[in-house]
């Protein structure tokens, strides 16, 4: 029996952090009552955040007290994630893919590891045939254009089979000032990139979507179909009460104000 597709929807203005987490427990739940009759969907969200600064779930309070400060008095929300990985950055000129799937659909199910290198390797896709961009093997989660130049991040959570958070591919120039406040995902001597720099010319994160999802539905086999709000019921209203707390949210720092 073929997989159902993925229904993905794409936000236009960047989402505040921690509203942005609701949506994804809320879709969580949904779909964990939903499975018990096999009517729950996939998801893939796909948006920009406003600034902040985000930890991962091994990392505790004790060790952020200080960035915590530091971090939020330069002008960046922090919260602290249920993903794997540390201390990173997510904000406006980049690309933040949230794929919320039942990972049991297949048979065997997928296994986190495999999911996550599927997830990495549609990202290599995706750059190299959309932009001519190559990346070098790492050690290290994520992609990388040279050793010290990562491009993109991914950390996930898995409970029940069912994903949520995900990956970030930097696009503009935008991030890199913010990430430079920090040892991202605790590589000291690792800093950002972005497809802008890799390509030498203005690239925008409403132009890198189209290809993601394509990449997205080639890599994991699966079909996408736009979700449209106003026809999903309680997801869809979900949907459209974060779209509008993000425009009442206003405008963002677009760098970190000096200390």
């Amino acid at each position: 029996m073929p997989l159902p597709p993925v229904l993905y929807h794409y936000f236009c203005t960047p989402l505040p952090y921690s509203r942005t987490l609701l949506l994804q427990e809320k879709i969580h739940q949904l779909q964990l009552a939903a499975r018990r009759s096999s009517s729950h969907h996939d998801i893939l969200l796909l948006l920009e955040h406003r600034p902040v600064y985000t930890s991962g779930r091994r990392q505790t309070e004790q060790e952020l007290h200080a960035e915590r400060a530091r971090l939020t008095s330069i002008g960046a929300e922090f919260a602290v994630a249920a993903r794997g990985g540390q201390l990173t950055y997510h904000g406006p000129g980049q690309l933040v893919g949230y794929p919320l799937l039942d990972l049991a659909r297949t048979s065997p199910p997928i296994g986190i590891r495999d999911y996550i290198c599927i997830m990495q390797k549609m990202i290599q896709t995706y750059l190299l045939r959309t932009h001519g961009i190559t990346h070098v093997p790492s050690d290290h989660t994520g992609v990388f254009l040279d050793p010290v130049t990562k491009i993109a991040s991914i950390g996930v959570q898995v409970r029940h089979r069912l994903t949520t958070h995900g990956f970030a591919l930097n696009v503009t120039k935008e991030p890199l000032e913010w990430f430079g406040q920090v040892v991202a995902c605790g590589l000291v001597d690792v800093k950002a990139g972005c497809i802008t720099e890799a390509k030498g010319k203005n690239v925008r994160v409403e132009d890198v979507v189209p290809g993601i999802i394509d990449a997205f539905g080639t890599l994991y086999g699966r079909d996408m179909v736009k979700l449209y709000p106003q026809n999903a019921g309680e997801l869809g209203e979900a949907i459209l009460a974060l779209e509008e707390d993000a425009l009442v949210a206003g405008e963002w720092l677009k760098a970190p104000s000096p200390n």
